[in-house]
This record gives C-alpha cells, sequence and structure tokens, in this order.
C-alpha cells in the first residue's frame, strides 16, 4: 500500500494553527441563508474558474459566471466544457456528502474524470486510465516530469485508493490527508489528460466527506491559480526517488490558510450587516427550501414543475408554491417572466 513521506515542520504547524482558527469562524459565524447561498455560489465560481484556469482555460471569471447563468457566451466550445464539467463535478461532490459516502472509491474518481472530460475526450479515454505513456512538458516543449508507466496505473491507483480508506490517512489532519492525495494523484498521472483537474477535485472531495468543508464557502483553487508557475514549483519539490512532499504540503497548506482567511473575512464582513436580522429576524427554512436553494447555486433557473419534480416524492403545486413563498419574501429568489412562462432564479 501506498506510504506519504513527508515531514511535519513548522511552516506546516503554523499554517494548521490559522486553518483551524479560520475554520472555527466560518462554521459558528450566525449567517442569514441569503449570506450563506452568495457565498456558497461565489466558492462555486471561483472553483470553477480558477482549476480550469491554472490549466489554461481562456474564459475570464466574468465569462464562467455569465455561462453557469446561462447565457451564451463567445468562446472556444473545448473552453466552455470545461467549465460546465467541472461544474457538473461540484454537483458530484455534494451528492455523494448527502448520501454519507464515507468511502472513496476508484469508481467515484473515475466518475469525477469522466465528468470532467466528456465531450472533451473520446469515450474510451474519459473516466479511463491511460494505456500510453504521457510526459508533463513546459512550454518550452521540454519535459519537466515523466509519469509512471501505463501498464504500472491499476496497481499503483489501487494502492493510493486503499491508503485513502485506510486508518493511517484518517488519522491525519484532513488537510494535510488532502495535500497528499494531490500530489500522489498527480504524480501518478492516470489519465491522458485531465489529471490536474481531477486532482483538485479529489482534494476538495476529501476535505467534504471528511467534514472540514461542510458549509461549502471554500474554493481550494484561487490561491493556486494567482501564481501558477509556483504552484507548478511547488509540485516539482517532490524528489522522484524519496517522495518526500514536505515542501510541496508546506505550500500546499499555505494556500488553504490563505483561502480560508479570506473566507473567515468576508464572513466576519457579513456578520456585522445586522439590519436584516433585525427587521426579519432569522428566517428558518425547510430541507426542500434549502434544496431548491441549493440547486439554483449551478442552475440559473427553476419552474414550479422542476421543483414538483426534486424530490423523492413529488409535492403538488400548491406545496411547491408554499415553499417558494418565503424565499420571494425575504428576497432569496426572484420571480421572472409571465404566465406560464415563469420561472425563479437567485434574487
Amino acid at each position: 500500500m501506498f506510504r506519504p513521506n513527508f515531514t511535519i515542520t513548522n511552516k506546516i504547524l503554523n499554517h494548521i494553527a490559522d486553518i483551524s482558527a479560520s475554520r472555527e469562524v466560518i462554521l459558528n459565524a450566525p449567517l442569514l441563508p441569503k449570506w450563506e447561498v452568495k457565498l456558497r455560489k461565489e466558492a462555486i465560481l471561483k472553483m470553477t474558474h480558477h482549476s480550469t484556469s491554472i490549466e489554461g482555460n481562456r474564459l475570464t471569471m466574468e465569462e464562467v459566471n455569465r455561462l453557469l447563468r446561462g447565457e451564451d457566451i463567445a468562446a472556444w466550445e473545448k473552453d466552455k466544457k470545461e467549465v460546465l464539467g467541472y461544474v457538473k463535478v461540484l454537483e458530484y461532490i455534494d451528492k455523494l456528502g448527502e448520501k454519507g459516502v464515507d468511502k472513496i472509491t476508484e469508481d467515484i474518481i473515475l466518475e469525477i474524470h469522466r465528468l470532467n472530460t466528456r465531450g472533451i475526450l473520446t469515450d474510451s479515454e474519459a473516466g479511463h486510465y491511460r494505456k500510453v505513456e504521457v510526459a508533463v512538458v513546459n512550454g518550452l516543449g521540454r519535459v519537466t516530469f515523466q509519469p509512471p508507466k501505463a501498464s504500472q496505473v491499476p496497481a499503483l491507483m489501487h494502492d493510493f485508493v486503499a491508503w485513502l480508506n485506510s486508518k493511517e490517512a484518517k488519522e491525519l489532519y484532513t488537510v494535510l490527508m488532502s495535500g497528499i492525495a494531490h500530489y500522489e494523484f498527480v504524480r501518478i498521472h492516470p489519465f491522458v489528460d485531465g489529471n490536474g483537474r481531477t486532482a483538485r477535485a479529489l482534494a476538495t472531495l476529501i476535505l467534504y466527506l471528511h467534514g472540514f468543508d461542510t458549509k461549502r464557502f471554500f474554493a481550494l483553487d484561487d490561491y493556486y491559480n494567482e501564481e501558477r508557475s509556483r504552484y507548478y514549483a511547488a509540485l516539482q519539490t517532490v524528489d522522484p526517488q524519496t517522495i518526500n512532499s514536505t515542501q510541496w504540503l508546506e505550500y500546499f497548506m499555505e494556500g488553504v490558510a490563505v483561502s480560508m482567511g479570506r473566507v473567515k473575512q468576508a464572513i466576519l464582513d457579513l456578520s456585522l450587516d445586522r439590519l436584516l436580522k433585525e427587521e426579519r429576524g432569522q428566517i428558518y427554512l425547510n430541507d426542500r427550501q434549502m434544496k431548491i436553494l441549493k440547486y439554483l447555486q449551478t442552475n440559473p433557473r427553476i419552474t414550479i414543475s422542476e421543483i414538483q419534480k426534486m424530490f423523492d416524492k413529488k409535492v403538488s403545486r400548491d406545496t411547491a408554491n408554499r415553499d417558494l413563498k418565503p424565499l420571494l419574501e425575504n428576497k432569496l429568489v426572484k420571480r421572472m417572466g409571465k404566465g406560464r412562462g415563469i420561472y425563479y432564479e437567485l434574487a
């Protein structure tokens, strides 16, 4: 079974302290549902833009936002497919959390890759381990990393996934486990393309399933996209012989600490806005209402008939309208269109 090689340094310990302090603020801050929805939507937008941008996607943050709102934008089809695919990955991660999944399997990783690369790679490549040799090259065409042979990938992935679900891994601080998994996945490079996006999605999944990012406000990728050269340089600090990932983990933990600090500050700023609370008090929403809001975080609109169908037991039209009423009154959603064309979107 895979065994990580690293040392807990003072830098890592300091980052853990900062991360833990920010996380306590994030989890315990009294936020209105409106602000929670806003922060989750922003996190989805940031993760989607930054994770695809790291690998050369040309869409700007605003273009990604417009695309997620359902608008048609002038852009390369590949760029649009990468963005829409990554949103599907984030939706899939949410569903795994809702189901209470506590074990990461190879099938889950393959599905993440398939969603990431659907319409970009062939059906025989999307969601399937590579059967050819690959190399990581820089902008000058020079090989900067030579991944393991294709014949080794199945065994390496089997050992890696066994470690992910081992007692040893689960006893680690969750962010350390996520960082180790990120590097080892990139090192194995199990797919012909889309390895980086899948690695970052896997790191996000680990944080979520292990209870670290339960509110889904945290965008793992924004820090790494700010200085892409530093991100790739950090990945290359790992000695290919010893696989000592200490320097990479110092960088990875730094990124999480900075990103968590930004979320903490945003939450503190929102918590200062007491006016809405004083006017209306806290808004309590039922499970169906929260599911409607969650759906609108990654979909531009919803109709009454879609609301009726989105639950295990189909609800009546009257029930769907009753669920919408407090969302409309508290300006969490707004009604658009007329007559039979009425639909609802986030306010």
